[in-house]
């Protein structure tokens, strides 16, 4: 049996007396962990450690480094065009990947976009997409840099079980120790996968607000930071956009009700906050791959977007005309009085979709494509009393009331209007 270099105790030690963890010691703490030689508690004490008294650029940049190489790195040299991502930290309502990649790919741009599944109040992008008939979420390799090399150029699909396999292993455990919201933690998780990914350039979406995942301004920026600084250290094109998370993005709240809604900002519609996102993403996305000058708004208005949009999802089984599912059972809440909509928590309405079956508790749950909420209205918009406000969707009549229950107080309307705050705060760039 061989001599381990290195003692988990010592590693964990040093980073509860705030001292900082040598270079090669942190890169055997992850290879060991992934081996299975440094056990979950061990490496649990570790993470709370880290949560309490954080880590330096330096100790974030290398522990990154060692979650990238516990697996494969993907290279997408041989396709002749640039590649860019986007990654979105979550929130209630974010469906700007769908419209987003098919939008980017219409430059002859090529779009890796590995996603993943809700859960809790946050939406899983390839749940969205699986309320779409036939369509998979899971391809090899190969069919995903094909996609990517032909006219499609876009392709949104789970991740493989290759990429940083000890950030899957360590993201199990904290989500059951109290250390999910560790800064370097979180930045490390989603920078060593989109690195290990293997695209040119990186735009992240980082939200704030009370349906994000970060509700704290400071912190998502401070998170936002981080990461730019991760990926720029690590040779891809990185930016970062502050995106407010206060208010529901868009009027679906969901799974299949969040695709229609996808489609009509395809078709050069859909609700503006939706357009405004997705263009100005679309645009810092652009921007990184070369093509500054690409009219994101023209290629929606005439039709590109969508036939980007319709390849994309043929080409991996789905059919982009296929009946999405409705819900069986609605019940609408109106408005007691006349007035503006000043307030919308997007958090309590995230929760209700959860409760009506569009989320999940657990990994394994399956989630109602047909669940969900539409918006009537949103802050700022005048409403009348007695006019629809929201509409609860669900299988199974049984489930309204806790949705009800989620979202009471979480709106108010009143005689002013609010004011208005831009969607987009920050750019973020090294």
């Amino acid at each position: 049996m061989s001599v381990e270099p290195f003692d988990a105790v010592d590693v964990i030690s040093a980073k509860r007396d705030k001292h900082p963890v040598p270079d090669d010691a942190l890169r055997w703490m992850v290879d060991a962990f992934t081996r299975g030689y440094v056990s979950d508690a061990q490496m649990s004490s570790f993470a709370m450690a880290i949560l309490l008294n954080g880590m330096s650029r330096e100790e974030i940049r290398v522990m990154t480094d060692a979650m990238i190489a516990s697996g494969e790195r993907m290279s997408f040299d041989g396709l002749g065009k640039p590649t860019v991502d986007k990654h979105s930290t979550g929130g209630v309502g974010d469906k700007i990947t769908l419209p987003l990649a098919p939008l980017v790919a219409c430059f002859g741009v090529a779009v890796p976009q590995l996603s993943g599944r809700g859960l809790g109040h946050t939406g899983g992008t390839l749940d969205k997409l699986e309320s779409i008939p036939g369509w998979r979420a899971s391809l090899s390799n190969e069919e995903m840099f094909e996609q990517m090399r032909s006219e499609v150029g876009a392709v949104i699909c789970a991740a493989g079980s290759g990429l940083a396999p000890a950030d899957k292993k360590l993201y199990a455990l904290r989500d059951v120790t109290g250390t999910v919201q560790a800064i370097p933690l979180i930045s490390s998780s989603i920078m060593s996968k989109k690195i290990a990914e293997g695209t040119d350039a990186l735009v992240l979406d980082v939200k704030f607000g009370s349906g994000a995942f970060m509700q704290d301004i400071d912190k998502a920026r401070e998170l936002a930071r981080t990461m730019v600084q991760l990926g720029t250290d690590s040779g891809v094109h990185t930016t970062a956009l502050l995106t407010d998370m206060g208010t529901p993005l868009g009027l679906t709240i969901g799974n299949a009700n969040e695709v229609r809604e996808s489609v009509e900002v395809l078709a050069g519609g859909g609700p503006a906050d939706v357009v405004e996102l997705t263009v100005a993403l679309a645009r810092e996305m652009l921007t990184l791959a070369g093509r500054p000058d690409a009219d994101v708004e023209a290629a929606l208005a005439d039709g590109r977007a969508m036939d980007s949009w319709r390849g994309m999802i043929a080409a991996q089984g789905g059919d982009p005309d296929g009946a999405l599912p409705e819900a069986r059972e609605t019940h609408t809440v109106t408005a007691s009085r006349s007035g503006y909509v000043t307030r919308m928590e997007a958090l309590p309405f995230g929760i209700g979709a959860w409760r009506l079956g569009a989320g999940r508790a657990r990994a394994t749950d399956a989630v109602v494509h047909a669940a969900g909420i539409d918006l009537h209205a949103k802050p700022g918009d005048r409403i009348e009393a007695g006019a629809p406000l929201f509409t609860l969707l669900a299988d199974d009549a049984a489930r309204f009331e806790r949705a009800l229950e989620a979202v009471e107080g979480a709106w108010e309307i009143a005689d002013d209007a609010p004011e208005t705050h831009p969607l987009v705060r920050e750019r973020i760039t090294a």
